[in-house]
């Protein structure tokens, strides 16, 4: 089942999930040093101040974070779109994260998440009418599935360590 982020109910197990979104994400990179800069962020800090950016998305629309539970009510995935305030990032309606637990895929439940992603992106203003997401090229999973969807390459994120000269 799907439903809108409640914060009283669903904030540990939605950290639990952006843990795991974030050790995927690290074991993907393909480099030590990579995979050491993701897991080091993972701190007491970076949970009370991801979760205080999720309440901030969560107060402009609800739908901003829905999650997956299964049948005990633990959360088992999510997806995390950007409010339309800040569609402005990309002039587009921006998918920052969606994630399902291993144990989960292939069961529907990120069919489901996508579709509430994509009704949401439907009803924002939007600058262009797009939807971003940035995804591994290497992740033949993930690029199926978007690509069932109708995601297609748009344009290169490239990226440098800040303080570098």
């Amino acid at each position: 089942m799907i439903r809108p982020y409640d914060a009283d109910r669903d904030r540990s197990g939605l950290y639990d999930c952006k843990v795991a979104f974030e050790r995927s994400l690290a074991a993907g990179t393909g480099g030590a040093e990579k995979r050491r800069s993701y897991e080091a962020k993972l701190t007491d800090e970076y949970r009370r101040e991801w979760l205080a950016w999720v309440d901030r998305c969560v107060d402009d629309d609800e739908r901003c974070v829905t999650v997956a539970v299964d049948h005990a009510g633990d959360v088992v995935g999510y997806a995390f779109c950007l409010p339309e305030r800040l569609a402005f990032v990309w002039d587009a309606a921006v998918v920052n994260e969606l994630y399902v637990n291993p144990s989960h895929r292939g069961t529907g439940v990120a069919d489901e998440l996508m579709d509430a992603a994509l009704a949401l992106a439907d009803d924002q203003s939007l600058p262009l009418d797009r939807v971003v997401l940035d995804v591994d090229p290497e992740n033949a999973r993930a690029n199926g599935f978007y690509e069932r969807y109708g995601f297609e390459p748009w344009g290169e994120l490239i990226a440098r360590p800040i303080g570098d000269e």
